[in-house]
């Protein structure tokens, strides 16, 4: 944990970082946990919410709030997810409407920043023996394999719920896996992250109106309870996940850095720039869509580039500008600490 105070500037630049992890997290095939790691406070982050804890909790109903504050870095957490949040309404909404209309460009940049956070990662990793390279082969064919399955059918039992939130933040908790992109897997992300939060929006709208009609609304009150029991598991994910990672990291620090290369690396299949959108059918052999008109997507039939096709070359320029934005990262992280 750091010790020494936050310049304005390092504020300013943990709130640029919490907007990247923001925009990362809602994209499927992208994590959170990249932009943690590439960016340098993976660890601070995963520390920070181990602290967490039962003695947390005891400072905060003691009305202990000042050493409560302290305890979990909470200057650290409250910038991060104060830049989620601004994410949220607007730098996601900013990269919904590029992949709406760009995709492959969005896709191939993304595609650039995961090649160049695996080459970030691995120029300093410095500790390849039998051990680490077998734990980065297992991290390999575990991300290839999680880039190619199927996604399950809408599930909406409140245990398998709970089971979701816990699985949905280990985009947040581990580079490489993208919780979205889980959840589609799961066949719940529609229903947790697109109807569930509109669930919300608009019963919030309706109580500053002063309208409680929503409490008689049998498929809106089933909903909300939906989001609330997939908030707990993703809090207890978060916080258990945490745990967990830190003690990893403490204790195996090597294999699960070889791990985690290894994993981003099968990762790329997820983000593949050339692919078509496999679209899920509903019972009049429609294609479905959700509660805000938008097609769901089932999963993607992924293809090989066509070289005579000068929209493929600029794909190519644009995962070159992923891979320079990653690395002039790496420089300005390297130059901050000299």
């Amino acid at each position: 944990m750091p010790k020494k105070p936050r310049t304005i500037l390092d504020k300013l630049f943990l709130i640029i970082k919490g907007l990247g992890m923001g925009a990362a997290n809602k994209v499927p095939g992208v994590s959170g946990g990249i932009v943690a790691f590439v960016a340098g406070f993976y660890v601070e982050f995963i520390y920070s919410l181990q602290k967490i804890n039962i003695k947390a909790f005891k400072l905060l109903f003691n009305g202990r709030f000042k050493s409560f504050y302290q305890y979990v870095n909470g200057q650290f957490l409250s910038l991060l997810i104060f830049g989620m949040l601004v994410s949220y309404f607007s730098v996601s909404k900013l990269l919904d409407y590029f992949l709406e209309r760009e995709e492959l460009f969005v896709w191939s940049t993304f595609f650039g920043m995961i090649i160049g956070s695996i080459y970030y990662i691995a120029s300093d990793f410095k500790h390849w023996n039998k051990g680490t390279i077998t734990s980065g082969i297992i991290g390999l064919i575990v991300g290839v394999s999680i880039s190619f399955l199927s996604p399950a059918k809408e599930n909406d039992n409140l245990y398998f719920i709970f089971l979701c939130g816990i699985i949905s933040v280990s985009g947040m908790t581990l580079p490489g896996l993208s919780g979205s992109f889980i959840l589609i897997l799961l066949g719940n992300y529609v229903l947790l992250l697109v109807d569930s939060v509109n669930s919300l929006y608009d019963t919030i709208a309706e109580v500053i109106k002063g309208d409680f009609s929503f409490l008689k609304n049998e498929v809106r009150l089933k909903t909300l309870k939906i989001l609330a029991v997939f908030t707990a598991g993703s809090a207890t994910g978060l916080v258990t996940l945490s745990h967990l990672l830190g003690y990893v990291l403490k204790h195996f620090k090597y294999i699960t850095s070889a791990v985690i290369i290894g994993f981003i690396t099968g990762s790329l299949g997820v983000v593949w720039p050339w692919k078509n959108p496999i679209y899920i059918m509903d019972e009049t052999g429609n294609i479905a869509v959700d509660s805000n008109g938008n097609k769901v997507i089932k999963n993607y039939e992924r293809y090989l580039p066509v070289f005579t096709d000068s929209e493929t070359w600029w794909a190519i320029i644009f995962v070159l500008l992923g891979i320079a934005l990653l690395i002039g990262l790496e420089r300005y992280g390297k130059n901050k600490k000299r």
